[in-house]
């Protein structure tokens, strides 16, 4: 995103939306609630051979197969435990359920159009346009995903399943 141009989902609406936060590592993320199945917690998925080292493996959730990321190993985070606050956000993305691992789940945040920020420009292992922006409440700062875009990059092995 360029310096001052802000997503037209966010900011631009004029209307507060509903994020689901969670952390990796130290990090705080929000994604759109409407994109929250369930939430539960983890338990070790099915491997799948040759799949990248993020993809944990599959899920049977009630009759349908779920691909499960481990967001921080995508995102490059220090090797975490996996422990009673590791859970599994359950998302229904487009035609396809997904199932991404992430250290804790916060809380649902209603955020105001005032509060957002637009992203700095930096190199990141994640892409860009899947950021779309900051979010602030108080003290705390938010890292706002497009997680739909971000699940359905060629780099993720899901995207001929999500375009």
């Amino acid at each position: 995103m360029a310096t001052g141009e802000t997503s037209d989902s966010v900011a631009t609406t004029g209307v507060a939306r509903e994020y689901l936060t969670f952390r990796l590592d130290q990090e705080e993320y929000g994604i759109d609630i409407l994109k929250v199945q369930e939430i539960r917690g983890y338990e070790p998925p099915t491997r799948v051979a040759n799949a990248p080292s993020f993809i944990k493996g599959v899920v049977n959730l009630r009759g349908t197969i779920v691909p499960i990321v481990d967001m921080r190993l995508k995102f490059n985070c220090a090797k975490a435990e996996y422990n009673t606050f590791t859970v599994v956000i359950i998302l229904n993305l487009r035609s396809r359920i997904v199932g991404i691992v992430v250290d804790s789940v916060s809380d649902v945040m209603e955020l105001p159009p005032e509060s957002f920020r637009t992203a700095p420009d930096v190199d990141s292992v994640i892409d860009s346009g899947a950021v779309l922006g900051l979010g602030s409440v108080g003290e705390r700062m938010l890292i706002l995903l497009d997680i739909e875009r971000l699940m359905a990059a060629p780099d993720m092995g899901l995207a001929s399943d999500m375009e």
